[in-house]
């Protein structure tokens, strides 16, 4: 049986998603039809599909109120292959602008948003820039991965990082090392993780710091979706690595170039442990109707 779907096309610096509004939790896609719509060809396109569900209409987001009562809203996502994703910094950003700009949820200035994830309740707020999304607390994942990426002569180690999903960040010597890697082609880590990672080359700038931020650039290959123009919880990642890399002294605050944009990341205490955040814009670009 087949169902119209009314979505919206948004994006966060070059990371785009298809969007559908689902409150009562009664549209059930399968993997294939979801790969279907994120399909740059024969769908949609983009690179994860989100559906906005309220939290006490689908069993992940049991979890969510439990942890907090105010996370009406769940964000549903699934990559482009119609895999399920823990997260996605700036699939968040995005999804909290379609649920304001239809009328779904209210937030003024200052206010704080409760949204329930895979990974957890996140917190969102209005910023200059767009909006900044609490990512919770952030830990060394363990372990240094060797990792194998198309036209990089030699493999290279990985920091695992986990922002609520995992990551693998790698260094690069140069911009020209960045350019040159062909992120069509899957990064091959070793060992591999059993769950897979998300894997973030970078390349501080020079000077690192300016005015008290850290610089970086960073190119990502994301699980289940291939390379992307941005990853917020890659940025975010990258610049945890860099930061822990660079030893003390090293800043809260960074700036990070994405091939879609610039995003903001920091890193600031709580009382549960450290927590990092991401801050950038969130645009809807068209809207329509599918069957699927």
């Amino acid at each position: 049986m087949s169902t119209t779907l009314h979505f919206t096309k948004g994006h966060g610096t070059g990371n785009d998603f298809v969007l559908f509004s689902d409150p009562d939790g009664q549209v059930d896609l399968t993997p294939a039809q979801i790969a279907a719509i994120a399909d740059r060809h024969f769908g949609v396109g983009g690179d994860g599909v989100i559906r906005a569900v309220r939290s006490r209409h689908i069993p992940a987001g049991a979890a969510a109120l439990a942890e907090d009562d105010g996370a009406e809203w769940f964000m549903d996502y699934h990559n482009a292959d119609g895999s399920i994703a823990e997260m996605c910094g700036n699939g968040i950003r995005v999804f909290a602008r379609y649920l304001f700009d239809n009328g779904l949820a209210e937030l003024a200035d200052g206010d704080t948003m409760a949204i329930g994830t895979r990974s957890g309740v996140r917190d969102l707020q209005r910023n200059l820039s767009g909006f900044q999304v609490d990512l919770g607390r952030w830990r060394l994942a363990g372990g240094e991965p060797l990792v194998r990426a198309r036209n990089l002569q030699i493999a290279r180690p990985g920091l695992g990082i986990d922002v609520g999903n995992p990551h693998v960040v790698v260094a690069l010597a140069s911009d020209e090392e960045l350019d040159s890697a062909d992120l069509g082609y899957i990064p091959q880590l070793d060992p591999e993780p059993a769950d897979g990672a998300n894997v973030e080359f970078v390349v501080p700038a020079e000077p690192l710091v300016k005015n008290g931020v850290g610089h970086i650039r960073m190119r990502v290959h994301e699980r289940g979706s291939g390379e992307t123009l941005s990853c917020g919880t890659g940025a975010a990642a990258a610049a945890l690595a860099v930061r822990h890399w660079a030893g003390a002294g090293a800043p809260n605050q960074w700036s990070v170039q994405v091939p879609g944009g610039t995003v903001g990341v920091r890193m600031f205490p709580t009382e549960d442990g450290e927590h990092v955040s991401l801050s950038g814009p969130a645009e809807l670009v068209f809207e329509g109707d599918l069957t699927v």
